[in-house]
């Protein structure tokens, strides 16, 4: 008789629900499937006695998910708690230790401590799957680690962070300003506990530099990612993006120069009918370019508990049908270390500042764009019934230049005397 595969599940959110429905569900399809039963055994979340919609009388209870992870009765430790430190850390390093496989939903875990998870369960002879912790639902992993496989990937682009989608579309379309669209996501639960998480960048982040590791071969490298978050974008940078053919998304861009590795998460206008431009809501998009195929665009759902749990049972069944990668994509030991690279590509540049409404004032803004070696596309001042007669709005559309030398113009700003306030500079990626 075929063994089963036997789950111990951490975690009993949102995503863990969603696994156990999925397992209940489609015991059947998933036993076709894969040649052999897929069940949970065991079970461990913070409180036993909350009323979680779903049917656990089968299951063993653990409290503690390190218990759970060194259970005799499981195959494959599921992670689905969160976290990069404490309880999720803990197990999953219990559960390699015992033997177990493990597929995690946890980016943060493995952005933080995915080196030494990798080279621990691969020395153990054991896997570390991890689809859900990117894209949700999208099988960007997948797509890296085998199909395309035989590509030297030239860039990895996306937008990662449904939270921060959504805050800019209903900007865009419902004309709010981001304070008001940020209480409006707190209060539908989008955000994250800690909202930085979101806004900031760092779960996008996350992200990046875990597929910048697979499609790169090096180690991950969070801590080079460049961060911004969308905190700066106003709802005048919305609109006049919006009237120059462009919408801003929190827009992900991982590539390997001959300096070495450039990873940025930050906002960028893109062109409003490019696929990037055009997605609404939370909806998550990844594009992979490599030597050989060219450019492909993954899109679909970025959380929730359908597609996040559709893709931790991908690895599942990966499992269970006996495919077995090293966690990166090639193994552990193997991985590059990272010679991080600030991006140097020079691109247009949108700019806002807030100047004195006197003579000079965009001469000397001009001057300092000048000086840095940067030429001007635009330049015009906004008019703006609201603002006070002695303040002016202006817009600014540079041609292509380095970042670094944007950095410096917009450093030398505050010495003209003449800005109210701080400027913002964003990118303009023609995809």
């Amino acid at each position: 008789m075929v063994q089963p595969l036997r789950l111990g599940l951490a975690g009993l959110g949102t995503v863990g629900i969603g696994v156990v429905k999925i397992v209940q569900r489609h015991a059947d399809l998933m036993t076709m499937r894969t040649g052999r039963p897929v069940v949970i055994t065991a079970v461990s979340a913070r409180s036993k006695g909350k009323d979680r919609g779903v049917d656990l009388s089968a299951y063993a209870w653990e409290d503690d998910p390190v218990a759970l992870a060194r259970r005799d009765d499981i195959d494959v430790f599921v992670e689905v708690m969160g976290g990069h430190d404490g309880a999720a850390k803990d197990a999953t390093e219990a559960a390699i230790a015992a033997g177990k496989d493990v597929v995690t939903a946890n980016k943060a875990l493995l952005a933080h401590h995915g080196q030494a998870l990798a080279e621990a369960a691969e020395a153990a002879g054991r896997v570390i799957r991890f689809e859900a912790a990117v894209a949700g639902g999208i099988p960007v992993i997948k797509s890296l680690t085998e199909g395309l496989a035989g590509n030297q990937i030239k860039r990895v682009m996306g937008v990662m962070n449904g939270t921060c989608n959504y805050i800019l579309t209903r900007m865009q379309n419902a004309g709010l300003p981001y304070e008001t669209v940020f209480e409006e996501a707190r209060q539908l639960g989008y955000l994250e506990a800690d909202p930085n998480l979101d806004v900031g960048g760092i779960d996008a982040g996350h992200k990046l530099s875990l597929l910048a590791s697979i499609a790169f071969g090096t180690k991950v490298a969070f801590d080079h990612v460049e961060l911004e978050g969308i905190g700066n974008v106003s709802i005048e940078d919305i609109h006049l993006a919006d009237e120059m053919g462009y919408h801003i998304k929190l827009l992900g861009v991982a590539q390997m120069s001959g300096r070495g590795l450039e990873q940025r998460m930050t906002p960028c206008l893109v062109p409003a009918d490019s696929p990037f431009g055009q997605l609404q809501g939370g909806t998550n998009m990844v594009m992979l370019e490599g030597d050989s195929v060219g450019q492909i665009v993954l899109r679909g759902p970025g959380a929730g508990e359908g597609p996040t749990a559709s893709a931790v049972m991908s690895d599942v069944i990966d499992i269970a049908r006996g495919l077995r990668l090293p966690t990166f994509g090639c193994p552990a030991t193997q991985l590059a270390d990272v010679c991080p690279a600030k991006s140097a590509t020079p691109a247009p540049y949108y700019m806002r500042a807030t100047l004195l409404d006197k003579p000079g004032a965009l001469a000397k803004i001009a001057t300092c764009l000048g000086d840095a070696g940067i030429s001007i596309d635009q330049m015009r001042q906004i008019n703006q019934q609201d603002e006070q007669d002695d303040k002016a709005l202006v817009l600014i559309v540079t041609h292509k230049a380095a970042p670094a030398d944007v950095a410096h113009a917009m450093s030398q700003f505050a010495a003209t005397g003449v800005l109210v306030g701080a400027p913002v500079a964003i990118r303009i990626e023609e995809i």
